[in-house]
């Protein structure tokens, strides 16, 4: 895990109050936002109740932000879905997806899928370009022109409360691709982790620093998928169901964990290793997946 992960200690802090709040039939959308260093900053994630970050093709990534009661009304920059989504976003049950569009041979794979297409070959009148940025980095979304997602499944609601014991003081983790650095600073003012990618503050372009109230390091099982992108490069495909280990930061703590996610419809659950569950602290819900070789 050393190789994965640049580790220190720090201080714990006072942890915010639990979040007993529930989502379940809040109509889901999820927006594939571009993450390499052309396309920051981003607009409208401090919105999102959960952000995933995705290793794609050239070791970049790629964010699946879900969004459900509050949708704000820009979102982008917006790329590609990817074969990833289909397992992944299959526990929210029937929820838009907005991006830029798909490869041709994964069309007919989310079609088939549970996930709404609400790409901009399908609901053009949603999308519109930003000319002060470089395409294909320029791409953007009016979230109220887009079909509505959805409920929000009782199967696959995170899980709000207290931090269990056993939590070792950190100040920061850092998680890498191969071409993509992601740190998080734990701040004892904001009670947040502030977010960083490749050395530089992450900022959105409308609120500032993005921060997280619970970061999800996650191993996972990564294989090539049958898709390439016009470079010929081989898109990865990350696998987000069965069990694996992870680290779970949260109020200024680091719980080394293991996941569970028995089949494509449920959530995933994170445990001690003494099987103690770890709940999420109220706030935005960051996950990174991680190839098992890179942990």
């Amino acid at each position: 895990m050393c190789a994965a992960f640049a580790c220190s200690s720090g201080t714990r802090s006072d942890r915010p109050p639990p979040d007993t709040s529930s989502r379940v039939g809040e109509p889901v959308m999820v927006a594939k936002i571009d993450n390499s260093p052309e396309a920051r900053p981003p607009v409208g994630l401090a919105a999102a109740d959960l952000v995933y970050v995705e290793p794609v093709e050239g070791g970049l990534s790629r964010l699946a932000a879900v969004f459900s009661a509050d949708k704000p009304p820009v979102i982008g920059p917006v790329r590609s879905a990817r074969e990833t989504d289909l397992t992944l976003l299959d526990q929210f049950g029937n929820p838009t997806l907005a991006s830029s569009g798909a490869a041709p041979e994964l069309v007919a794979a989310i079609d088939q899928s549970s996930l709404q297409n609400a790409s901009a070959e399908r609901q053009p009148a949603a999308y519109f370009r930003d000319y002060s940025r470089v395409a294909p980095h320029n791409m953007f979304v009016r979230s109220d022109q887009l079909p509505e997602g959805g409920g929000w499944p009782a199967a696959s609601q995170p899980h709000f409360g207290p931090a269990p014991d056993g939590g070792e003081p950190t100040q920061y983790r850092e998680a890498r691709y191969q071409d993509t650095v992601m740190g998080f600073d734990w701040s004892p003012d904001h009670q947040r982790w502030l977010v960083s990618m490749d050395g530089a503050a992450y900022t959105e372009a409308d609120t500032g620093q993005v921060m997280a109230s619970t970061v999800v390091l996650q191993s996972v099982q990564v294989q090539n998928s049958a898709i390439s992108d016009v470079a010929g490069s081989v898109s990865p495909l990350a696998e987000t169901t069965g069990s694996g280990q992870a680290l779970v930061l949260r109020d200024g703590q680091a719980f080394p964990a293991e996941w569970s996610r028995p089949s494509a419809d449920a959530g995933t659950t994170y445990t001690t290793p003494t099987g103690t569950a770890i709940p999420f602290a109220p706030g935005q819900v960051w996950t990174v997946l991680i190839p098992a070789q890179l942990w």
